[in-house]
């Protein structure tokens, strides 16, 4: 019998990339699930397209008699998304991947190794990983699954192997501290049995089809993690090497007139810097980058930090803040970037492009043959590389 057969589950925020998953996941083991969200999303698709009845309303409204599981990103009453994911865990022999850097790139690869290697997973994962269809999927094997420290919901997991990647302050309304940090990972970790700690790895020296030291280091991740599964590294790095990434990471969204165009869901100076540094390698002239911050907290906490890593860029733009989940913090804009940059990088090209289409003329304005342009951002900023795109071809 599948293994949530009789269930009920009814999800508010359906549409998101965490919850979409889960719902399918649920479904294809065997629940009764449907869901709501305010708004209509590429992830809200894919879950009418299992057959998933999906609800887009200004209010949510549960079915008598149903459990109902609620996104971190709205507050209505029901069992936090931590609940679910927690039982989806402990259904299936699991791989859970969190850390501050890389657990969607590092989960992504461990998936896509045990499905080329014929493992048939399940996974769980925050982002589209291309080559698997989706973020979600229902093999019979291992359950493999990106966990969250933005909330503290990795800590409610618990995974036969726990991957934390690396540990850098990113969530300021979540914790004081690099040390409050720390140490909610290494209480996670003292409840699994096995673990991987990404920095006690040196970058795996394979070959790979993506660019940067960063993602090498996922690799090393991925490769212990796999070992700990039972999958040797000389049987992984070459299904390793077929691995061409997640969406929205370092992701190329087409080339026209001698310029390539890449996307990249970067949000924290250690992610800019390295997605600045994948251009590097893959341009031929210069790098252009065009910055949208996410999250007002994030960006006075990390401001000229952002700009110091901005500033491996040749030019470069800012717009306005995405603000995501989080209300305006009173003097708290993209400009305080921009500022920061003419001080860390005097003389660099630097743009104060608030709307993404101001972003866009000023990359088309530079770019030339040869060059690599690149939007960074967690929010919609990947419309400006379509876009773009579309002005340069």
């Amino acid at each position: 019998m599948p293994a949530l057969a009789g269930r009920r589950i009814f999800i508010i925020g359906v549409g998101g990339a965490g919850m979409s998953a889960y719902a399918l996941l649920a479904h294809a083991w065997g629940a009764a699930v449907a869901g709501w969200d305010r708004n209509d999303t590429p992830y809200a698709e894919r879950v009418r397209a299992a057959g998933i009845p999906l609800t887009i309303s200004p209010e949510p409204e549960a079915p008598e008699g149903w459990e109902v599981f609620v996104s971190s990103a709205y507050a209505f009453p029901g069992r936090s998304r931590a609940e679910l994911l927690a039982e989806l865990v402990s259904l299936r022999r699991s791989i859970v991947v969190s850390g501050t850097h890389g657990k969607t790139t590092t989960a992504g690869m461990i998936a896509f190794c045990l499905e080329r290697l014929g493992h048939d997973p399940a996974f769980l994962i925050g982002g589209e990983i291309p080559q698997l269809g989706g973020n979600a999927g229902a093999g019979e094997g291992w359950l493999v699954v990106e966990g969250d420290e933005s909330d503290r919901t990795v800590e409610r997991l618990r995974p036969e192997i726990a991957v934390v990647t690396n540990v850098e302050l990113d969530h300021h309304t979540t914790f004081s501290s690099q040390a409050e940090l720390e140490e909610l990972f290494e209480r996670w970790l003292e409840h699994v049995p096995r673990d991987v700690r990404g920095w006690e790895l040196g970058p795996a020296e394979i070959q790979l089809a993506l660019p940067g030291r960063h993602n090498r280091l996922n690799a090393a991740c991925a490769l212990a993690a796999l070992e700990l599964a039972g999958v040797g590294r000389d049987e992984a790095a070459p299904a390793l090497a077929e691995f061409r990434g997640a969406a929205r990471r370092f992701e190329l969204v087409g080339e026209a007139r001698g310029v390539s165009v890449y996307d990249d869901y970067a949000h924290h100076p250690r992610e800019v810097e390295a997605a600045i540094d994948a251009a590097r390698e893959a341009a031929s002239a210069r790098v252009l980058a065009a910055f949208q911050p996410h999250l007002y907290s994030r960006t006075r906490h990390l401001a000229r930090d952002f700009a110091a890593a901005l500033s491996r860029a040749d030019a470069v733009c800012v717009t306005e803040i995405y603000p995501a989940r989080e209300e305006p913090l009173e003097g708290v804009t993209g400009k305080l970037v921009v500022d920061a940059l003419t001080e860390v990088r005097p003389g660099v090209p630097v743009g104060w492009t608030p709307g993404l289409k101001d972003a866009v003329a000023f990359l088309a304005a530079r770019a030339q043959e040869g060059d690599v342009a690149v939007t960074i951002g967690a929010g919609d900023i990947d419309r400006a590389a379509r876009e773009l795109m579309g002005v340069l071809a």
